[in-house]
């Protein structure tokens, strides 16, 4: 290691002295065949898969540390080729982000880059070839260091393999950017950097790896190393070529970064920089000029860590591994009961996404009750259905299959299916006296015990209750729909539901595996009310005189995953209404059921636009529509327009707060983060409110302290 890489190193360990520090352990071994002596470097942080492997300052010194010594040995002809692998179940998951959070000056995050470029591409430089055998889950700077090797080999068992690094608000900057185009062309590498890591941070596996040309060879895990080794042995004694496709570094190369920004503008609306410095850096790399290459990575990474939007994806990202972990204010886990029954009310489309939720993540006896056979049959119809559809995908085996097959059964009467229930769900028409109908025959019949969840978007849980002769076992348990893809489950507390009933929910929640937050019974919860008002406001402009197109192009410089009258249509604008007449029954001053909207509804319109056959051009306003709109003549810019919606978001949040409906404002970030899809680059809302002024200015006051989700002072 050079005195100046060691200098850069030493610095920003004391910077950070809290690294969880990796070691990279050197052992020697004969290849078979008589290959020759090899050098093999471990990368381990001594803990177990549950705490991956990551390159902190003292963790890249340790591996510059080893390359020192192979390098010797190299030199000296003492060994044939150097590798580098992981510890079980893990290769290396990259940067450790803790430590980028407390940098607050440029050129310390400027240091982070050259020091891992500078450790890094010693692997390209040795004496002899080197290897990368791709073990278990590799993510940035694990794959990254990968590619300043020779060759690759990756193993079919490993579960996730990724560039996440523009999806934080980062570039891929310890050679990504630069390395990966000129390994497997333009094209692919972005659809690993850019595309992949915006569509949620997309994993690839093992055999996609091999199939993109990234690793050379892949084995099955149960003997990968030994594998990896005879495949090593056979390439250094000439018996074995590694062939690689040539890449297009023609008009290819500008289509595919071309594509890249058509990618990220329909994601983040140039809303944040990360995948523009990306591909700028990956247009740069045509040439093959590496260093130019690994310089401008170095630059850009500098630039981003001293930037709000990273630091909002890096609080974005403790909120979904760690918060949502850990729920503010649920109860003692040990007062949970255990549930080996659960019973469905209703039989529709959410109830039967439910029904098979429960199943999957369970594996307890599921039973639908609706109030017809033909319902009935219909639901566990669709559970049955999407079984097999597993199985057709090789997600579960025939076995499995049949036994989920065989848990799942529909009733008409509940007595029949929920007497040995312990929790019961429903999903029935959102009217309070449906629910309090359908929860009084549900007390009648189910046990003591059993848990009573409502489904309810909108709707107080406290007056579902009131009826009922024990209030205290009710629960609100809200979905979000499609309820297999998003994470977020809104857990309400009635005014009498007990820590029992509380504890029970938490502890089913964790085992269907989503984030679970403790929500107060107010109405409309926490990501419906935002997103009511959020999107309530933009309907108040159209209705006042701004053009559709006008108030829709107002929020895209947020970055949001779909427009607000896009989403009215996933949503359904019948839904919509009747959640905005929700919350105008309980705040008429801020909430405003919109005529507009009604007659949308009344006739019988599924939205705003019409869609191209071929979903390639634009939505177009369906002149329909268009013709039912009653507008004013204020017409407002969209600066003006975005400036009327956050302020009214900010407004809202702010009283939310004051209400006590969520512990924190993190609990807000943590809810539209996972239930609303709302991107990383904001920190979920309150972030992005505080960075751009809209909270100090509406409430005198920011949401989160400087130094949380923003570059520390």
């Amino acid at each position: 290691m050079s005195t100046s890489t060691a200098e850069l190193l030493k610095g920003a360990a004391e910077l950070f002295p809290g690294e969880v520090v990796t070691q990279a352990h050197v052992r020697h071994l004969d290849l078979p065949a008589g290959a020759g002596r090899f050098a093999l470097i471990t990368l381990d942080n001594g803990l177990d898969h549950t705490k991956p492997t990551t390159f902190g300052p003292q963790s890249l010194a340790n591996l510059s540390a080893a390359i020192d010594q192979v390098d010797k040995e190299a030199t000296d002809g003492t060994v044939v080729g150097v590798g580098i692998t992981g510890k079980p179940f893990i290769f290396a998951v990259g940067a450790d982000l803790k430590g980028v959070e407390l940098l607050t000056r440029h050129e310390d995050a400027l240091a982070i880059g050259k020091g891992g470029h500078e450790v890094f591409k010693r692997l390209a430089t040795l004496a002899v070839p080197t290897f990368a055998y791709y073990n278990g889950a590799a993510m940035g700077g694990g794959v990254e260091v990968g590619l300043h090797c020779q060759y690759r080999t990756v193993s079919a068992a490993l579960p996730a393999f990724s560039l996440p690094e523009v999806f934080l608000g980062l570039v891929p900057g310890w050679g990504g950017c630069t390395l990966l185009p000129n390994l497997i062309g333009a094209d692919r590498a972005v659809s690993v950097v850019i595309e992949n890591s915006l569509n949620q941070n997309k994993q690839l596996k093992g055999a996609q790896v091999r199939e993109l040309g990234i690793a050379d060879a892949i084995f099955e895990g149960a003997d990968f190393l030994e594998r990896s080794l005879s495949w090593t042995a056979s390439v250094l004694k000439g018996e074995l070529t590694v062939e690689r496709a040539e890449v297009d570094r023609g008009e290819a190369w500008d289509r595919a970064v071309e594509r890249g920004r058509q990618i990220a503008d329909s994601k983040v609306h140039g809303a944040a920089p990360a995948a523009y410095r990306a591909l700028d850096i990956i247009a740069a790399a045509k040439d093959g000029d590496l260093q130019a290459g690994f310089d401008a990575e170095d630059q850009a990474l500098a630039d981003l860590i001293m930037g709000g939007e990273l630091r909002a994806g890096i609080y974005a990202f403790n909120l979904v591994q760690r918060r949502a972990k850990r729920p503010a204010g649920a109860p003692d886990k040990a007062l949970a009961r255990p549930v080996t029954k659960v019973g469905v009310v209703g039989a529709g489309l959410m109830a039967s996404q439910l029904a098979l939720l429960f199943l999957r993540r369970l594996e307890v006896p599921v039973v639908l009750t609706d109030i017809d056979q033909e319902r009935v049959d219909k639901g566990v119809g669709y559970v049955h259905g999407e079984i097999d559809k597993l199985l057709l995908k090789s997600r579960i085996n025939q076995d499995k299959a049949n036994r989920l097959k065989g848990l799942v059964s529909g009733v008409l009467d509940k007595a029949e299916g929920f007497s040995d229930a312990d929790f019961i769900i429903e999903a029935v028409f959102e009217e309070m006296g449906v629910k309090q109908k359908v929860f009084a025959e549900v007390e009648a019949v189910a046990p003591a015990h059993a848990i009573l969840a409502t489904n309810t978007s909108s709707l107080s849980v406290s007056e579902m209750a009131s009826k009922l002769k024990n209030p205290e076992r009710v629960v609100g348990f809200h979905f979000f729909n499609p309820v297999a893809i998003l994470p977020l489950l809104e857990i309400v507390r009635g005014e009498r539901t007990d820590d029992a009933a509380l504890a029970t929910a938490f502890g089913v929640a964790k085992k269907l595996k989503k984030s679970a937050v403790l929500v107060k019974d107010a109405p409309a919860f926490v990501v419906n009310r935002i997103l009511t008002r959020f999107m309530g406001e933009i309907q108040n402009v159209i209705d006042e005189g701004t053009p559709v197109a006008v108030a829709e192009r107002a929020v895209e410089p947020l970055g949001l995953p779909m427009s607000p009258l896009v989403l009215l249509e996933l949503v359904g604008p019948a839904i919509g209404l009747h959640v905005s007449q929700t919350l105008h029954g309980a705040f008429p001053d801020r909430f405003k059921v919109s005529a507009n909207l009604a007659a949308v509804v009344e006739a019988g319109k599924r939205g705003f636009y019409v869609h191209a056959t071929d979903g390639a051009a634009k939505p177009e306003l369906d002149p329909e529509v268009a013709a039912l709109l009653q507008q004013g003549d204020i017409v407002l810019t969209e600066e003006r327009t975005r400036e009327r919606v956050l302020d009214a978001v900010a407004q809202e949040i702010g009283l939310m707060l004051a209400e006590g409906v969520v512990a924190e404002a993190q609990d807000i970030d943590l809810c539209l983060l996972t239930g609303a899809g709302w991107p990383f680059h904001l920190g979920g809302i309150t972030p992005y409110l505080d960075r751009e002024g809209v909270s100090e200015r509406v409430n005198g006051k920011r949401f989160l302290a400087p130094g949380v989700a923003s570059v520390p002072a």
